[in-house]
């Protein structure tokens, strides 16, 4: 089964990026990562990398995915920011966003989890197949019908250091097919793009690589206030299973005329 992987990290007006991206793929397993840490407490950085860092090297010593090792793994990472907090009591606050995609290449099956407003996006003959529902305030209002214009969508309920603590949302298990992409990103990504413009910049590319740096180019258009991070992830050949674009569709992603 053909992956290909794409990643980017690039900090915006904040004094400091936060955000953390993270690959690990072999013959048998693939992971994709990425951390954001929660602006305005102390440690949010360290605990992104953190977070990061023994996610993928649990994963690593895995013979084999499977949703109840990743479930472990990740356990894994909140005991060890819960040890970090203990011994930094500066940082004893410190807590991060997770969102990451787990394919097992072998049975072709892919699941993912995430915790915050980071998000997983899977995207199946060029159109939106399924995404993450943030854990926040503003995701909570919408949910329930009310209107969440002008709420700050930072307001999370669930982040990993966070207390409470709370369970990490997984997805069920899914049978991959030959075109599926993926988008895994922080808020200071897909805030900036709406999932029309995603599915539109899938139809005007030839490789995973070209789809986020042309998505890229269409954030940076504006003032990037947050950090930037995410990776596209392609299962065998999207492109051939995505339609042609129209000017008029694509206009974002266009240079203007002169």
């Amino acid at each position: 089964m053909k992956i290909e992987f794409a990643s980017r990290c690039q900090q915006g007006l904040r004094d400091e990026n936060q955000d953390r991206t993270g690959a690990e793929v072999s013959e048998d397993k693939a992971c994709f990562v990425v951390c954001d840490g929660v602006a305005g407490l102390p440690g949010g950085d360290r605990a992104a990398q953190l977070v990061r860092d023994t996610l993928l090297a649990e994963l690593h010593e895995q013979p084999q995915l499977t949703p109840e090792n990743t479930h472990a793994a990740i356990e894994r990472c909140r005991a060890a920011l819960h040890q970090e907090q203990r011994q930094r009591p500066e940082a004893a606050r410190m807590s991060t966003t997770l969102a990451a995609l787990f394919i097992d290449r072998t049975q072709q099956r892919a699941w993912w989890a995430h915790a915050g407003d980071s998000r997983v996006y899977h995207f199946r003959h060029g159109t939106l197949f399924d995404v993450t529902r943030d854990h926040s305030l503003a995701q909570q209002l919408k949910d329930a019908g009310y209107e969440n214009t002008g709420i700050n969508s930072n307001l999370l309920y669930n982040a990993l250091g966070a207390t409470p603590a709370r369970p990490v949302t997984f997805s069920a298990e899914l049978a991959l097919e030959d075109g599926d992409a993926f988008l895994v990103c922080t808020d200071g990504f897909w805030l900036n793009l709406t999932t029309k413009e995603m599915e539109q910049a899938l139809r005007m590319v030839n490789a995973c690589e070209e789809w986020l740096a042309l998505m890229e180019k269409a954030v940076s258009q504006q003032v990037k206030k947050d950090n930037l991070s995410a990776l596209s992830v392609w299962i065998g050949e999207p492109q051939d299973a995505t339609l042609l674009y129209s000017a008029a569709d694509s206009a974002r992603f266009l240079p203007p005329r002169s």
